[in-house]
């Protein structure tokens, strides 16, 4: 038996002020089929590791391709995409006949000139191995499920989690179900239910909490073979963005689409509970400052707005500015994407003390920069903060700066949002005398932030990725959703 594995993962945002280019990849690295091998490794690398262990040892062949991530921005370019596409089919062409055909892919992935990157690239991997070949995907939560994915593919699993902890258990789960096609011991079929919904679903409260649990319990019921939620992404307008279930079923069409549908209207009926926690920083701040002080376990607030891993430049300053303005410091933010106060403060050296314009350079949602005082405090060339999967995730070039009443200030040279709290305590931060953290990061911070958290505050500012869902601009995406439509699917009555 034969396996070819590829992995082209990155989240368009198409209202994003900056495209993906190939420079976008190649800071975090591009393996031509080498990536689960090599020490060095991106987002896709530990996938592809576990793919190579499973199929070694079950005795199976594995021809290796394209492995490429880039952090979430607007529309890849059309020639990096093009090229992309085409090595990984000319890949899997040159692997020669193969059994199975296991990817990971993003979900959410937009070109200039094509909506549906994963859809396009399926179907042409459909066309070029024939219908006897077991397609396997893993996917993101935050992925459009288009058409042309669910009929490219026998199976399609995405994370479970936000934050996204689960990626390898799905990754060993995917493995499991395409080899059990392959050898023909069962014949996957999926159906899927739009729940015409979009928002944001956190796994690490209810009612998602129980949504996902019971998931997995599903999966163990006679015939269901694997059931996941398109949390969908916001922020991508295409025909298919938002949220859908789907079903994986041992050749039973008909109790797949009974088991999304079943989730599907159980998800939608839960929709009030799902709306947005994110509150306004004034109040937020007030909150913090009425509550009293725990020694050693800050309040950590959230800009889910100016998240980097939604699209978002990571310069945005209205947080920045209202702890300057309000005279609230022992705190630490992070991490700013402004490659050129970062370069000033290379050239002045630790321990260097002048004033600093800072952030706000991408667009209207960034706000205005700011000026303030700063001493620089350390350098690193090459910093990293632990990801989601237990790998560390390259920062690149970064700077901790401190400004006015101990605000601790991280600044990166490579666009992400924060996961760990090692983004601070790497460079020298430490975060155990402090009263606050801010974090760039919608949800995946919340697995590193939140045992050391006193408490934890979603705020919502003026930024690129404000959850308003109801008032996103779309023009390919049909308005007849919730919250924008209280009762799309008419279930109230």
């Amino acid at each position: 038996m034969r396996m070819f594995m590829a992995a082209l993962v990155t989240e368009t945002n198409s209202f994003a002020p900056m495209p993906t280019g190939l420079g976008s990849f190649q800071e975090y690295g591009i393996f031509h089929g080498d990536a689960s091998t090599s020490p060095q490794i991106n987002e896709g690398g530990p996938l592809l590791r576990i793919w190579r262990r499973r199929a070694e040892a079950a005795g199976i062949e594995v021809a290796e391709g394209l492995c490429a991530f880039a952090q979430p921005a607007g529309r890849t370019l059309a020639p990096v995409w093009e090229d992309f596409r085409a090595e990984l089919l000319d890949g899997l062409a040159q692997a020669g006949p193969v059994d199975m055909v296991l990817l990971l892919l993003h979900g959410a992935m937009m070109a200039v000139g094509q909506d549906d990157c994963e859809g396009a690239l399926l179907a042409a991997i459909r066309a070029q191995v024939g219908p006897d070949v077991v397609i396997g995907v893993e996917l993101d939560p935050h992925c459009h499920l288009s058409p042309a994915m669910l009929d490219s593919a026998d199976v399609l699993i995405a994370m479970k989690e936000y934050p996204h902890t689960d990626g390898l258990e799905r990754a060993d789960e995917l493995f499991d179900l395409c080899l059990r096609a392959a050898r023909r011991e069962i014949r996957p079929v999926m159906r899927d239910f739009d729940c015409r919904m979009i928002t944001l679903y956190p796994t690490t409260v209810e009612p998602m909490l129980s949504f996902v649990r019971d998931m997995q319990t599903a999966q163990r019921q006679d015939g269901i073979l694997s059931v996941s939620l398109a949390h969908g992404f916001p922020w991508g307008d295409t025909p298919w963005t938002g949220t859908r279930v789907w079903a994986v079923t041992d050749g039973d069409a008909g109790k797949a689409a009974f088991v999304a549908r079943t989730f599907g209207e159980r998800l939608y009926r839960e929709r009030e509970a799902l709306r947005p926690a994110a509150i306004g920083l004034d109040t937020a701040l007030e909150k913090i400052l009425a509550a009293p002080r725990v020694p050693g376990r800050p309040a950590v607030i959230a800009d889910v707005a100016d998240n980097p891993g939604g699209g978002a430049p990571g310069d945005s300053t209205f947080i920045l500015r209202r702890l300057l303005d309000r005279g609230i410091g022992n705190a630490a933010i992070g991490c700013f994407w402004d490659l050129g106060a970062i370069n000033i403060c290379v050239n002045a050296g630790i321990g260097s003390h002048f004033d600093l314009r800072l952030g706000g350079k991408c667009g209207p949602a960034s706000g205005d920069p700011v000026d303030l005082p700063v001493t620089v405090r350390n350098i690193l060339p090459a910093h990293t903060q632990m990801g989601l999967d237990g790998e560390p995730t390259s920062l690149g070039l970064s700077v901790w700066l401190e400004g006015p009443g101990g605000l601790q200030i991280v600044l990166a040279s490579q666009r992400s949002q924060v996961f760990q709290p090692d983004v601070f305590t790497g460079l020298g931060i430490d975060l155990s005398g402090l009263d606050l953290i801010v974090v760039k990061s919608t949800q995946h911070f919340h697995a590193g932030f939140a045992p050391l958290a006193s408490s934890i505050h979603y705020v919502s500012t003026p930024g690129a990725i404000a959850p308003a869902f109801a008032t996103i601009p779309y023009r390919t995406r049909a308005l007849d959703f919730w919250p924008r439509v209280a009762d799309p699917l008419g279930l109230d009555a």
